[in-house]
Order: C-alpha cells, then sequence, then structure tokens
C-alpha cells in the first residue's frame, strides 16, 4: 500500500480557466497515509470524484503532482499506478462464476494458479461469499454483485490503494450497514489504503478514520469523525454534518462576549483572546445537542418555542431568538415546552468563525 501526496493539485476542465469558479478542484496540498481508511464526503458537484479520477490516472490534473509515496505518478495511466478500483455500480462478468470473477484481476497478472485459487478463498472468506463461489454473476442479486465488485478490488495484494466511488448507492440500507462494517473489518485486517467516495455523511462517519471534507472544490476539514463533530473547521462542515447541523449565527464581538439578534453569549477564553485579530463576516456556531434549553425560563436568553418534533429517542426543538431560528436537542423524556423558554451557551461547545474559518 501507498502513502497518496497531493501537491499542489488543481484541476480546471477548461482551457484557460479565469476565476476560481472555473477550477473544479482548487489547489490542495494533502497527506493520505499509508494504511489509512479515508471518506471523501461531500455534496454532489463539490469535486469528489474529480479527485478521485486524479488519484486513480483517469484525469491529469491541470496543475500540481500526485506522489505515490515518493514516486511522481501524475502523469500515468492507471493500470501504471497498481490501484484498484470499484465503481458505483457493480462491474463483473455475468457469465462468470463467483470465484472466476474474483480470479479475473489475477489471471490477468499471470499469477501462480495455486496462489490464485488461495486469494479467492480469502476473498471469498472475507466477503461471506464461499457458499456462491460456483454461481454465475447473473443469477445473483445486486448487492451480492456490488461484493464481488468490491472482491475484485481486495483480491490484489500488491495495489497501492483501493478507491472506492459511492459503492453502495444500490444497496439496500440494511445490506449498506453490513457492507460498510464489513469494509471496516478488512481494513482492519489488510491495513490497505483505502478512499471511499461519498456525499452521506453517515456511510462516511461510520466507515473512516479520517474523512476528508470537500465543498466548492477545495478540501475544508480533514479529520476524524468526532473531531468534525465537535471543532468543525468551517461553517459548511459544521451545517452538512449532523443532523440537524450546527446553528450559525450572525454576531459581533464586544469584550469577551459575542452580540446576536436576542443578546450576548459568552465565548471561552482563548476564542475571546483570537477573536480580535478576526476579519470578515462573523458567526458564531453552536450545535442543537450541545445548547441548554430551560422549559421554566429561569436563566438565559428568553427564546420563543416556534415548533417541537418528537423522533422517538430525543426531541429537537424550532426556536426564535431575537430574529434568529434555531435548532434544539433534548432528551426524549424532557420537560414537555411551552411557548417560551430560555436559552444558554456553554462557552465550550459555542465556535466562532471569521469568513467561514474557525477562530481557533
Amino acid at each position: 500500500m501507498s502513502r497518496i501526496v497531493l501537491d499542489q493539485v488543481a484541476h480546471s476542465y477548461l482551457p484557460h480557466p479565469q476565476t476560481e469558479a472555473d477550477w473544479a478542484l482548487r489547489e490542495m496540498q494533502h497527506v493520505w497515509e499509508d494504511g489509512g481508511a479515508y471518506a471523501l464526503l461531500g455534496p454532489s458537484g463539490c469535486g469528489k470524484t474529480t479527485l478521485l479520477n486524479v488519484i486513480s490516472g483517469l484525469l491529469q490534473p491541470s496543475q500540481g503532482r500526485v506522489l505515490f509515496d515518493d514516486t511522481d505518478v501524475t502523469s500515468l495511466p492507471p493500470q501504471q499506478r497498481n490501484i484498484a478500483q470499484v465503481f458505483q455500480f457493480p462491474v463483473i462478468y455475468d457469465t462468470m462464476t463467483v470465484a472466476e470473477n474474483l480470479a479475473f484481476p489475477l489471471k490477468n497478472r499471470k499469477f501462480d494458479r495455486t496462489y490464485v485459487k488461495q486469494r479467492v478463498e480469502e476473498v471469498a472468506r472475507m466477503l461471506d461469499l464461499e457458499g456462491d463461489l460456483h454461481k454465475k454473476g447473473a443469477r445473483l442479486s445486486a448487492d451480492a454483485k456490488q461484493k464481488i465488485s468490491l472482491g475484485r478490488g481486495l483480491v490484489r495484494a500488491d495495489v497501492a490503494a483501493i478507491l472506492f466511488d459511492e459503492p453502495l448507492t444500490v444497496i439496500d440500507p440494511q445490506m449498506k450497514w453490513q457492507l460498510r462494517r464489513k469494509l471496516k473489518q478488512i481494513h482492519e485486517q489488510t491495513a490497505s489504503t483505502l478512499v471511499y467516495v461519498t456525499h452521506d455523511q453517515n456511510e462516511a462517519l461510520t466507515f473512516a478514520d479520517k474523512v476528508v471534507v470537500m465543498y466548492e472544490g477545495q478540501v475544508v476539514q480533514v479529520g476524524t469523525p468526532q473531531e468534525l463533530f465537535e471543532r468543525p473547521g468551517h461553517t459548511f462542515v459544521g451545517y452538512f454534518i449532523g443532523s440537524p447541523g450546527m446553528n450559525l449565527l450572525d454576531c459581533q464581538l464586544d469584550g469577551k462576549e459575542a452580540v446576536v439578534s436576542g443578546g450576548r453569549v459568552p465565548l471561552d477564553a482563548t476564542t475571546a483572546e483570537r477573536a480580535h485579530n478576526a476579519t470578515g463576516r462573523l458567526q458564531l456556531g453552536i450545535r442543537p445537542e450541545f445548547l441548554d434549553f430551560d422549559a421554566q425560563a429561569r436563566d438565559g436568553l428568553p427564546v420563543q418555542v416556534d415548533q417541537v418534533d418528537d423522533l422517538g429517542n430525543y426531541q429537537i426543538l424550532t426556536v426564535r431568538l431575537g430574529g434568529e431560528s434555531l435548532k434544539v436537542k433534548i432528551a426524549e423524556d424532557a420537560e414537555p415546552p411551552g411557548e417560551d423558554g430560555t436559552l444558554k451557551f456553554p462557552p465550550e461547545w459555542t465556535r466562532l468563525y471569521a469568513d467561514g474559518q474557525l477562530v481557533a
């Protein structure tokens, strides 16, 4: 497996890009470590597949270099990069058996027959395909076909990386969960370098050791699921990850407090100290889970309750603070709110952003 280095990589589909909007990928400098399990997460059109194609060699970037370990592979085609790629829709041969499909990448490279048989059996065990080895591909369900497609990517032990381009889109929800769990187990067994592209935050957060979040052609944060949830480095990360996403309020600074529509919010000492150098549009961010709501309106900023949604194991309140609407997450058995209440913003969970970037 390989360490993947993106050295000042950028790409435009236009011959002479003039503005930032002309770039499908804006310039980036990132290192993805050997043996890591990475998810490439973002909405449709943010550049995920373009970046994956740059790594795989299907696309040569307009500028910058791609290195596998210390080898510059920027101009090499996919077959010379020694990568495996699993696509959104299963790519298998319907007229071949499961065993023949799994063996195909190895036979193509003239591996010894004994080794091929051994690797096919190992991968079949990993993916629970042992009972299907002699079945023709045409007779299998969509999820079984995708497992074979995954197996074809895993069967080569010498690949630099395995790239997954939204591989579970056509799979039903229960099978998605099982296959994600299986991929996690396989990564633990093989220490392969895996890059998994998805627009689904649940897939990304349950699969990856590190999540690479993309927005408008750039990587805005790389971190563990916990880091992305607790300390979003960009307002987009706060909004995109979580359900509901982070509350964001325009604010101004006054000493160690942020002034928002409806009141004043204390900042922690470190944020308050660094906030004085912040420029541009200032926003206060806090997740619905971290707001303290008091139905008795005893202490905090006064709010009006507009809506209560009971989601089974918790409730989501929609409240108005001044002219702003916020989401608040409370326990299923919490005291039923009336029309009024108060909110507290715990300083340790309150974030400040300047032009979208975390002040930290």
